[in-house]
């Protein structure tokens, strides 16, 4: 599903954009859901926090990987933009929720949900009749006023 954000002539709104990819249980899904989401930003036309929002995306689909994926089913990826924010969801089937732990200094692993509380503006946990969704949200201040100018112009 491709979309682009338009503008409603008659409310001078923009209309929300969403884009979904289902992705397979395989180490290469993490570089090619980042790929996915740093072209949907494209398409929209936000250029801002590529980098905070394509880190989340790696560290959130690894998760999905390695705790919730299923090799039939993969994991579902859903990026959503409205006029001030971006939502990313993470949809699996696995049950549990993602724990944000401390590793210590020498831990390999446990930093994931560290990034994620630090990098995005906020983040949480749906739960579904099977599996779960991991989203984050980041907000799009400079998208926003572009966005604004262009409508009050």
């Amino acid at each position: 599903m491709q979309t682009t954000m338009t503008e409603d002539h008659t409310s001078g709104r923009f209309t929300p954009e969403s884009d979904k990819r289902a992705f397979g249980d395989t180490p290469e899904s993490v570089g090619a859901a980042r790929t996915f989401v740093s072209d949907a930003l494209g398409r929209w036309g936000i250029a801002e926090r590529q980098d905070d929002i394509r880190l989340c995306v790696s560290e959130m689909v690894t998760n999905a990987l390695a705790h919730g994926a299923s090799a039939s089913c993969g994991f579902i990826l859903r990026v959503i933009a409205s006029a001030q924010q971006l939502r990313v969801e993470v949809e699996d089937l696995g049950g549990g929720q993602p724990v944000r732990r401390t590793p210590g200094w020498e831990d390999t692993s446990g930093r994931g949900l560290l990034l994620v509380d630090e990098l995005a503006d906020d983040w949480g946990v749906d739960e579904q009749a099977v599996g779960k969704t991991v989203w984050s949200v980041f907000m799009l201040a400079e998208t926003a006023a572009r966005r604004t100018a262009a409508v009050t112009c």
